[in-house]
């Protein structure tokens, strides 16, 4: 067999659109991931029963489904309930909800190992409690599990090549389409592995470098 790498050579800007495409999924869930993650360990230490239930239902049974169960029921769940939405922003909200659940454990146990004594100090202050939580307790916290965020991040920009499955454009997406015009399979895989690795590297260079100037203060 002779190898053949123009097929992926001539199509350099439809793979770096695809690689736009992946990261801007990625991005976009983990936006949301986050925001569900505070607001669930909000909830959670609001210690209301039914919404702690909830949030406890949500995180089990998202980590204990495949993702691409969970994509493929958003995408055709939703429909049957009169909700229609295109592959993009389906991919979107199930990157989301799926990030979201990893991301409520991951913050849950940041802010468990921060000691009760500054709890009770900020709550001595005279401080509200939602002051207590946003300052005294989720931003020292948010330092601890930056690296584990971080990580999620590289996972959840991994996982949007599932999302193919529906269309969603991405990088893996445009892959098959290459694949299936030039019947070039190992070339094409090849490439995609290797950009996946230099997207997986640079994000991950770049998250410490932020990690590093954002929590450079002294921890006492």
């Amino acid at each position: 067999m002779t190898l053949d790498f123009s097929v992926v050579t001539d199509a350099w800007q439809s793979l770096a659109f695809g690689a736009l495409g992946t990261l801007f999924l990625a991005i976009a869930g983990m936006s949301i991931a986050t925001v569900i993650g505070v607001l669930g360990v909000a909830i959670l230490r609001a210690q209301m029963r039914v919404p702690s239930f909830l949030v406890t239902a949500f995180v089990e049974v998202i980590r204990n489904t495949p993702f691409l169960v969970q994509i493929y029921f958003i995408f055709f769940a939703l429909p049957l309930a009169g909700v229609r939405l295109n592959p993009t922003i389906t991919a979107i909200l199930a990157l989301g909800l799926n990030g979201g659940a990893y991301a409520i454990e991951i913050i849950r146990g940041g802010v468990e190992s921060i000691p009760t004594g500054q709890t009770e100090a900020g709550l001595a202050l005279g401080l509200h409690k939602r002051e207590v939580f946003r300052f005294i307790v989720l931003k020292p916290a948010i330092r601890a599990i930056y690296p584990s965020l971080s990580s999620q991040f590289i996972l959840l920009t991994l996982t949007t090549s599932i999302c193919t499955s529906i269309s969603a454009y991405e990088l893996t997406s445009v892959g098959q389409r290459i694949e299936a015009e030039t019947f070039r399979s190992f070339e094409t895989y090849f490439t995609l592995t290797g950009i996946y690795l230099v997207i997986s590297l640079a994000t991950m260079w770049l998250l410490a470098e932020i990690g590093r100037r954002a929590f450079n203060y002294p921890q006492r």
